[in-house]
């Protein structure tokens, strides 16, 4: 028996946390497809939300009833306005998160969604009838039924990183990455690329001979 629902989202990162929450809110029953469960809504980077750009976007995503800016309000052991020896056209809040509690605090306001269910499960396959896609396949041979996929899947499909000269197979550090989706979207005619982010190497400037 096919489970169904009005909305399935695929991954539990920040925009599928979102995504997820918004449309149960809005009366949808929804299922939230997670790699992990204990890594809901996981501060891959960098623990700090808001700044001149990111600030703009947690703001927008809370003027529409989002979820982040409350989380981190919730969350924070350390606030700061930044730029505060330039114009006030330029201040913006910054906020640090201690993670465990923000993924925890995340948690805890998607399992008091309304209909809402939550899964640890990969997908490895949607379902697509008469050109439309009805539904997903997940690696624990379960299927899920849907009038609408959301794929949020952030670094996940086909991830790829890379330490120095060497690329190692995976989404996030310790954890695997995602196989079959992004296979199945060039096979309908989607236009797949990559996009690579990287932390350079910090070095002591006081070791650096600049004359040469």
């Amino acid at each position: 028996m096919i489970l169904s629902y009005d909305i399935i989202v695929i991954g539990a990162g920040h925009s599928g946390c979102e995504a997820a929450a918004a449309a149960s809110n809005l009366g949808s029953k929804v299922l939230l497809l997670t790699m992990d469960m204990n890594n809901i809504a996981q501060m891959s980077c960098n623990p700090a939300v808001g700044g001149i750009a990111k600030g703009q976007i947690v703001r927008e995503i809370d003027a529409l009833g989002g979820y982040m800016g409350i989380v981190t309000d919730d969350t924070s052991i350390q606030f700061r306005m930044l730029n505060r020896s330039k114009g006030a056209a330029m201040w913006s809040p910054r906020s640090q998160s201690d993670r465990a509690k923000y993924i925890q605090r995340w948690r805890e306001l998607l399992d008091s969604c309304p209909n809402l269910d939550i899964r640890q499960d990969v997908v490895t396959e949607f379902i697509i009838k008469d050109g439309t896609v009805q539904g997903v396949k997940t690696g624990l041979m379960c299927e899920f039924g849907a009038k609408c996929v959301i794929l949020t899947s952030g670094t996940f499909l086909n991830g790829l990183m890379h330490f120095g000269k060497i690329q190692v197979a995976g989404g996030r550090i310790s954890e695997t990455a995602s196989y079959g989706l992004t296979e199945q979207l060039r096979a309908v005619g989607f236009v797949t690329g990559r996009m690579k982010t990287g932390t350079p190497l910090r070095i002591n400037g006081n070791s650096i001979d600049f004359s040469r």
